[in-house]
């Protein structure tokens, strides 16, 4: 189970350059459910994620480069590129994702919770702006799309 909340950052935190950083590239095969191939640094997988904003199911499977590349030739729409860096605050971690083109003004951070109720009383940092979980136009999927 996935229970995420996400915010648009139009001022990036100071020295954010400094926290671990990874080059994420993904593809969309399908939108509803959502089936998603990712190469994150040198891994790959396949992720299966359920309807639904705040909570949803997910499941991650491996992939081998090989057959990354193959499934990325089937991908409908435009491949998401991003960094994405790890930034602690409190007991959470903060994946502060940089888009490239074509979205390369957009930055958005994810916060990942336990349940429901810790993610609905989550206090951001004053960085984080506008909270978009409940904006579909801000899934990585629909981001693919040109949907943005």
């Amino acid at each position: 189970m996935e229970i995420e909340r996400k915010f648009l950052v139009n001022t990036l935190p100071e020295n954010y350059e400094s926290y671990p950083c990874r080059r994420l590239e993904q593809g969309y095969l399908c939108k509803e459910p959502v089936v998603r191939i990712r190469q994150d640094n040198d891994k790959y997988e396949l992720t299966y994620k359920s309807k639904g904003l705040l909570v949803r199911e997910e499941y991650n499977l491996p992939l081998t480069k090989e057959a990354y590349e193959h499934l990325r030739t089937k991908v409908d729409g435009k491949i998401i590129i991003k960094k994405r860096y790890m930034i602690p605050y409190m007991e959470y971690m903060i994946e502060l994702d940089v888009f490239e083109e074509p979205y390369k003004n957009l930055v958005i951070a994810e916060v990942e919770f336990e349940s429901e109720e810790e993610a609905l009383n989550f206090q951001p940092p004053a960085w984080f702006e506008k909270d978009v979980t409940m904006e579909r136009r801000y899934h990585n999927s629909n981001l693919s799309r040109g949907l943005f």
